[in-house]
């Protein structure tokens, strides 16, 4: 009788932190060895001259989801998780989005009606908070954080999702006192409504358009506001899809003076620009997303970022809106002005492969790094460390094996989204996953989807290490015990 269920033999095994050759050991769905000739499979993978990497978690996601302008996804929780699979993502963390009005429970409820059997991967569900009562941050808030769901998302622009600041230090002191992330969407919605205004007042209603309106002075004020309140009540908060320069030097000082924040970016901040928006017709509006992309300079700030720490998580924002469709990127009507266009892109799939392409084999960042941005350190931020993103003994078996030299031109075509558009067609990138694994069962097999609809599994996320304070604001007031320290 074999002694694991699979052994994938002689692959270089990537960690955040380490890399050695080595095999691994599965039985029950579980890492259970890590070691040179270990004993015989029920099933082998000859892994050598292959990288052995966790599974990746794409730990930003929309996915079955009506936004608050009437567009709803085009992918579903069964094509989503088959997109994430097939690039090496073995694990998402969608939102459960309550609009004003609604019960927090009854979303997560709903939610959880589309993601059951149809999941083809694990995953979590993070709450966006766009209606803070009384009743959803005294009742709802603590019960749901009790259940799992230790993440929530509030956002400081939109009108119907947008948060005041006093709104937002309450919902601040509630994660606080109950343990729980805090993600800010950081755009100050005057300015970019000021701006609308103006630009369509004279005519400039085109793709481009966006990008003027969306400035980068008003992701840096509005991640500076968001790191001061976060400050002021000693809750730590990431900040999420950061684009432009003037809130990566924010973020970057306030993790220098010790403040715990932390900061995501995306795919389209290092391979898309302004200048993307700017082509014929309606076209432009394939790449546009808020905040959008920046200029080919601002790019370089976001590489920076990656390489020394400023960025804790490469995640994809996945928003898929299909071009050609009334409930995708034409919501507002057939060539309409930038205002209506549906706000986001595509990338669940691409986000590992380009990343790997354009950051590890170019030597900006390393392949450890890669691991941490990509898989470990989202396990870390949302709770779900170390049974996901790492190689251990005792983790689950999500596990993806590259092919560090396999040549792959992104096309539409071969990508296993419902989208009927990429914004990266015809880019080329080298390093692809060739097998995918979801709690030792293979799913994606160099070209073939194996899993079926439903096997995915809904994780419960325990409250992060990252998310505790650190111990009190710094005026000297603890927000959850009311206690004033004199300094």
């Amino acid at each position: 009788m074999a002694d694991f269920d699979l052994v994938i033999r002689g692959g270089t095994v990537v960690t955040a932190s380490d890399t050695i050759v080595c095999d691994v050991g599965v039985k029950d769905g579980v890492i259970a060895a890590l070691g040179s000739k270990l004993a015989k499979g029920a099933k082998e993978i000859d892994a050598t001259g292959k990288l052995v990497l966790p599974g990746g978690i794409d730990s930003h996601v929309h996915v079955d989801q009506l936004s608050s302008s009437g567009a709803y996804t085009a992918d579903t929780f069964l094509s989503g998780t088959r997109s994430a699979m097939c690039g090496g993502t073995t694990g998402i963390i969608p939102f459960a989005a309550q609009f004003k009005g609604q019960s927090l429970r009854k979303t997560v409820e709903d939610y959880h009606a589309k993601a059951d059997g149809q999941a083809m991967t694990d995953y979590a569900f993070h709450l966006i908070i766009s209606d803070p009562t009384e009743s959803v941050i005294g009742q709802e808030l603590p019960a749901l954080i009790k259940d799992g769901y230790t993440s929530f998302k509030i956002y400081l622009t939109y009108d119907a999702l947008k948060l005041n600041d006093r709104q937002f230090l309450e919902v601040l002191a509630a994660a606080r006192r109950e343990g729980a992330m805090v993600m800010v969407h950081a755009e100050n919605h005057d300015m970019i409504a000021w701006l609308s205004e103006k630009l369509l007042e004279f005519g400039h209603t085109a793709p481009k358009f966006h990008r003027v309106a969306h400035a980068n002075i008003a992701e840096g004020e509005a991640t500076n506001r968001a790191i001061a309140l976060a400050e002021l009540v000693d809750q730590p908060i990431l900040m999420v899809h950061v684009s432009a320069k003037e809130a990566i030097e924010r973020i970057r000082a306030a993790k220098a003076r010790g403040v715990k924040v932390y900061a995501e970016t995306c795919p389209q901040y290092l391979f898309l620009t302004e200048d993307d928006l700017d082509k014929d017709g309606f076209e432009g509006a394939k790449c546009m997303c808020s905040p959008p992309p920046r200029d080919k300079d601002n790019q370089e700030f976001v590489w920076q970022g990656l390489a020394d720490g400023t960025f804790d998580v490469f995640s994809s924002d996945h928003a898929p809106y299909r071009y050609d469709s009334p409930t995708g990127k034409r919501v507002g009507g057939a060539d309409t002005s930038f205002k209506k266009v549906a706000n986001g892109v595509p990338g669940l799939e691409i986000r590992m492969p380009m990343l790997f392409s354009a950051g590890v084999l170019t030597g900006r960042i390393d392949i450890n790094k890669f691991v941490a941005l990509c898989c470990t350190n989202p396990a870390k931020m949302y709770g779900l460390y170390p049974r996901k993103g790492t190689i251990a003994v005792g983790a689950d078996a999500d596990i993806a094996i590259w092919d560090a030299e396999k040549k792959v031109t992104i096309s539409i075509d071969m990508l296993h989204d419902d989208m009927d558009y990429t914004p990266y067609e015809g880019h080329e990138v080298t390093g692809w996953p060739i097998i995918s694994m979801v709690r030792g069962a293979i799913v994606w097999n160099d070209g073939e989807v194996l899993a079926k609809p439903g096997d995915g599994k809904f994780l419960r996320c325990d409250v992060p290490a990252t998310a505790r304070p650190r111990g009190t604001s710094v005026h000297g007031f603890n927000p959850t015990s009311g206690d004033y320290i004199k300094f």
